[in-house]
């Protein structure tokens, strides 16, 4: 059974990890055809909220819906809408590229394996790389390489922590040119990143979490900068 949904709605989320609180009744929405950014200093939650979103990490309290479907409903089918790139890029250095994506094709029980790889590595401007190993990669190719691996099986929601890390501009510019095409593609997309660049680039939303709290989720409106400011240094929460 094939799912979907058009949004994911978090709701009152709270994480505890015994007596340190990670997230605190956060709530938010994320739409179909929309990055969303989660912004904020080290230690905010952000990554905490990007694990429970994909299903890695179970919340203290509150909920996640992915449209009709319970976080706690959770099963294989949903998870097949679901992709997440982390800060391991989940890639085997010792294989070739080609070798990495269908692996990971065949393990998400694909067809037209061959397509799909074909496409994934034309996508990550790796197509005349293909069949060298990945462990002679730059860490933008890697980079490339990992976010395409995530998008093999089509997901509707793409989790990124972090992504532009140790990238050079051609890279930033090439993920950032990706992004916008999955965003026309009507995906759901939520980012975690520090850096404000990209973001102004890049975010249809921000959403700012300090001490495990929400305190900003506005529109970014090429203000990313202030809003951010703003919410860091003058809300307490």
């Amino acid at each position: 059974m094939k799912v979907d949904f058009e949004e994911v709605a978090v709701r009152e989320l709270s994480r505890h990890y015994g007596r340190r609180r990670a997230l605190w009744r956060v709530s938010l929405t994320c739409r179909a055809g929309e990055v969303l950014g989660l912004l904020g200093p080290n230690g905010a939650g952000k990554s905490t909220l990007l694990a429970i979103l994909a299903t890695l990490l179970a919340p203290s309290a509150g909920e996640v819906r992915y449209g009709d479907i319970g976080l706690r409903d959770a099963g294989p089918a949903l998870r097949a809408r679901l992709g997440f790139l982390s800060h391991d890029l989940h890639l085997y250095p010792e294989l070739t590229a080609r070798e990495n994506l269908r692996f990971f094709a065949r393990l998400y029980g694909l067809d037209r394996v061959a397509e799909r790889v074909g496409e994934a590595l034309a996508h990550a401007g790796l197509s005349e790389r293909g069949d060298d190993l990945v462990s002679g990669f730059s860490r933008g190719m890697r980079q490339r390489l990992a976010l395409e691996r995530a998008l093999l099986h089509e997901p509707r929601l793409l989790l990124l922590d972090e992504p532009f890390t140790g990238l050079d501009d051609a890279s930033v510019g090439a993920l950032v040119a990706r992004l916008r095409a999955l965003r026309e593609a009507g995906r759901i997309v939520v980012v975690v990143t520090h850096d404000l660049d990209v973001a102004e680039a890049l975010l249809d939303r921000l959403a700012v979490l300090k001490d495990g709290r929400l305190v900003a989720l506005e529109d970014a409106s090429g203000r990313i900068r202030e809003h951010y400011r703003a919410s860091i240094v003058s809300r307490t929460p």
